[in-house]
């Protein structure tokens, strides 16, 4: 059964790395993602040098007596060559194959809904709270754990928010508005502000807090630094699904960002890879701004 499985990864690397189509192939219902995922590293003229796959079961139902259905999880490492230099991009899935008299079958992506149901934020407060962003140590922050769950934090099925909440607190942006769960931003014990943990009000809260964690809006995605932020509105609704944190820039001055929900690292910043992209969608960059009088 992980023989199976693991040919079935060995097709998605050998379509990528090698431009080989495996039969393994027919059967991955999100393998289009695959074609645009090669079509944006030739736009970017990064070649995917190497890349390797580690399968690991978690489940094995039985459906009927020639039918099982497998939950397993797939940790995909992809060598990057960007000019002259070289990076390692990261990521996990969660998926489900289904084997019929120990054949494959189906094999797909466990799709997690991105956000979560919010509150409009009041951030009219004229609580004054000053810091000095550490970029530095909120990109460590986000190496350090965007794969695994600090302890000290609750965690979420959905928690790219709460992730990236994290990242920039550990860079040293206070926390704020306790315990109004429509005020400020911030996380005790078991409960939080909703611009904590969920990506709409994270947006908000950035776009118009002018105390503590604040950001400017900027145009385009070279005008971030590491440590920055990247919102998401996949279907272009207004309402703002997903949140990145820029850990790095490629050699085209592009963001490179971590993620969870699905958790990656390393991966370019436009999600055209994802299978929640959609023609529609519209991102909002966001450059923390501290009280330094500068914005380093």
């Amino acid at each position: 059964m992980k023989n199976n499985l693991s040919a079935a990864v060995k097709a998605k690397l050998e379509l990528l790395i090698n431009n080989r189509r495996a039969k393994e192939l027919d059967i991955i219902e999100d393998s289009k993602v695959l074609l645009r995922k090669k079509k944006i590293l030739e736009n970017r003229n990064v070649e995917m040098v190497k890349g390797n796959a580690s399968v690991q079961l978690q489940n094995i139902e039985k459906v009927s007596k020639r039918e099982q259905r497998v939950s397993y999880q797939c940790h995909y490492k992809y060598f990057h060559k960007d000019q002259e230099s070289f990076y390692l991009e990261e990521k996990t899935e969660d998926r489900i194959a289904v084997f019929q008299n120990g054949t494959i079958i189906r094999d797909y992506k466990v799709e997690h809904q991105y956000d979560e149901a919010f509150a409009e934020s009041d951030d009219s407060s004229n609580e004054r709270v000053s810091f000095l962003y550490d970029r530095l140590a909120a990109v460590q922050y986000a190496e350090r754990w965007w794969n695994t769950h600090n302890p000290k934090f609750k965690n979420f099925d959905v928690n790219c928010t709460n992730y990236v909440s994290q990242c920039l607190h550990a860079g040293g942006a206070p926390m704020r508005g306790y315990p109004g769960r429509s005020a400020g931003w911030w996380m005790q014990n078991n409960i939080w502000s909703y611009s904590w943990t969920v990506a709409h009000s994270l947006t908000l809260h950035l776009g118009n807090s002018k105390s503590g964690l604040r950001a400017k809006a900027v145009g385009a995605p070279e005008a971030l630094m590491p440590g920055d932020v990247i919102c998401y509105d996949f279907q272009g609704d207004g309402r703002f699904d997903h949140t990145t944190i820029v850990v790095a820039k490629d050699q085209a001055n592009m963001p490179l960002v971590n993620a969870n929900t699905y958790n990656s690292r390393m991966r370019y910043w436009d999600y055209e890879d994802s299978t929640a992209y959609t023609p529609n969608i519209k991102y909002k960059f966001f450059h923390i701004e501290d009280d330094s009088g500068s914005k380093k």
